[in-house]
């Protein structure tokens, strides 16, 4: 669950959920150390990882690579897998908020800025713990409407490539 050798500005496709949920909880404890312990300067790699991982996927982010090649394959089992582009949309979403707090932390201060990584802990906290991925709710929601094409992500348009069992069910 890797990208092709030589395509270093890619990003995998399927995604090992494990692999993900722990690369949360890593950004959940040092988001919290930053505000916890008033360590502005922990945004600095904080964001660093998430332009690593939406420009490569796991491989030029140190958080990325411990979750990936050691944590979720020895410590947590077999692999789950899920489609890659809502994974990628949610490390965009970090970039995002990351670079915001940066911007905040260097023209009105850390005070301001706390609130926007306390944000970022707490859609961690919820991709980490209940395995709720809010940059993947949006985009599936930016699918429904539109403004994301299925093509971008067509294991995420049909619900039988999630969820085989519920399409063979059928009605009861």
């Amino acid at each position: 669950m890797s990208p092709r050798p030589g395509t270093l500005f890619s990003f995998p496709n399927p995604v090992n959920e494990k692999a993900a949920r722990t690369v949360a909880a890593g950004v959940v404890v040092m988001a919290v150390a930053a505000v916890a312990f008033d360590l502005p300067w922990l945004v600095v790699p904080l964001a660093a990882g998430f332009y690593a991982r939406v420009l490569t996927g796991p491989t030029l982010s140190p958080l990325g690579q411990l979750a990936t090649r050691v944590i979720a394959p020895h410590l947590l089992g077999a692999a789950r897998p899920v489609p890659g582009p809502p994974k990628r949309f949610a490390q965009g979403i970090g970039a995002v908020l990351t670079s915001a707090a940066l911007v905040v932390w260097a023209t009105e201060g850390w005070d301001p800025a706390r609130w926007l990584i306390g944000l970022l802990a707490a859609a961690a906290f919820s991709e980490a713990a209940f395995g709720f991925c809010l940059g993947c709710t949006v985009f599936g929601r930016l699918m429904r409407i539109g403004l994301i094409p299925e093509s971008i992500c067509e294991e995420c348009a049909d619900i039988g490539r999630r969820h085989p069992t519920l399409v063979r069910a059928g009605p009861g």
